[in-house]
């Protein structure tokens, strides 16, 4: 039976040990375990919490016993991940590849994610395996930065693209995180890549309720989101298509620790949700959990039936 803990379980990881070293890595070489009794890791938002249920639900009928335990901090899951108190994690491709590698390398190295998902991966795999870890593949789903503008305001301007909007010479004035002003996938990027012409940010934060009205109302023309973002018809606005690929290659991967649970057992569970998910499926999803205030555990356990997963 599957145990559900709390996020103040969470705080017993505060001291946990950080997982083999670089220099020691005695499990690092070892073959891929099987442990039938595996701790599954949330980032503690919808989404994350969406994944690791259905990811529970799928070793369950593989013949796992799984347990939940949200820890909404990288800082604390990933090395509870390397040291076997977490077994497996829903993870961001080119995030956790940047992530690993600043700890690896520093704040200051080159990023290691990037539009290309091949070369994403590479890099990614190339960071995990030393310290004990091991991405499994890729499904269809991303949850990538997006921009969205009001549907008048393609419909007005015949908008389907940041490319159509860079050549339509408007000018915008994007509501966003303040560190926007900075990323290169924000608004040097959007510059650069598509000729947008970014009058101002308004720092109202990523996909907040308070940057979609600005948009909404007409105040600002565009919102930094998420491909995934749920409520985005609620405020009437649409998302451009990144169709010269400024954003980072964040594909859904499953990340877990190879000594515990490495095993071909645990890969096909996990893989079979690869053939199905795609980045409509989590937006819709998202919806259900955090608009229509259902259950995460049974929307999750609803879309695995629906799709044949579950017997």
């Amino acid at each position: 039976m599957r145990r559900l803990w709390g996020v103040l379980a969470a705080l017993l990881l505060a001291g946990c040990s950080t997982g083999p070293s670089l220099e020691n890595q005695g499990a690092v070489t070892a073959a891929p375990g099987d442990s039938h009794h595996l701790t599954i890791g949330s980032a503690g938002f919808t989404e994350s919490d969406l994944l690791a249920q259905m990811y529970a639900l799928l070793l369950d009928q593989a013949g796992y016993q799984t347990s939940l335990l949200t820890v909404a901090n990288r800082e604390l899951y990933e090395p509870a991940l390397e040291s076997g108190q977490i077994d497996v994690v829903p993870e961001y491709a080119a995030t956790f590849a940047d992530w690993l590698n600043a700890k690896t390398n520093g704040a200051d190295a080159a990023p290691a994610g990037s539009p290309d998902l091949d070369a994403t991966m590479t890099a990614l795999r190339r960071l995990a395996t030393p310290r004990g870890l091991t991405v499994l593949d890729p499904g269809r789903a991303v949850d990538q930065n997006a921009f969205a503008v009001s549907a008048s305001y393609a419909r007005e301007h015949d908008l389907r693209t940041l490319s159509d909007l860079g050549a339509s010479g408007l000018e915008v004035r994007l509501a966003a995180g303040d560190e926007c002003v900075q990323r290169p996938y924000c608004e040097p990027g959007l510059k650069k890549t598509y000729g947008i012409d970014i009058t101002g940010v308004d720092p109202k934060g990523v996909g907040t309720t308070q940057a979609k009205r600005a948009v909404q109302s007409g105040h600002d023309q565009m919102v930094l989101t998420t491909t995934t973002d749920a409520t985005l018809s609620d405020f009437g606005l649409v998302l451009l298509a990144d169709d010269k690929h400024l954003q980072n290659a964040d594909y859904v991967v499953p990340v877990v620790n190879r000594s515990r649970a490495g095993s071909e057992g645990v890969t096909e569970a996990l893989g079979r949700l690869n053939d199905v998910l795609t980045t409509a499926d989590l937006a819709s999803m998202n919806q259900q959990v955090d608009s229509w205030r259902r259950l995460a555990r049974d929307v999750a356990r609803a879309y695995l039936e629906d799709k044949g997963l579950l017997k």
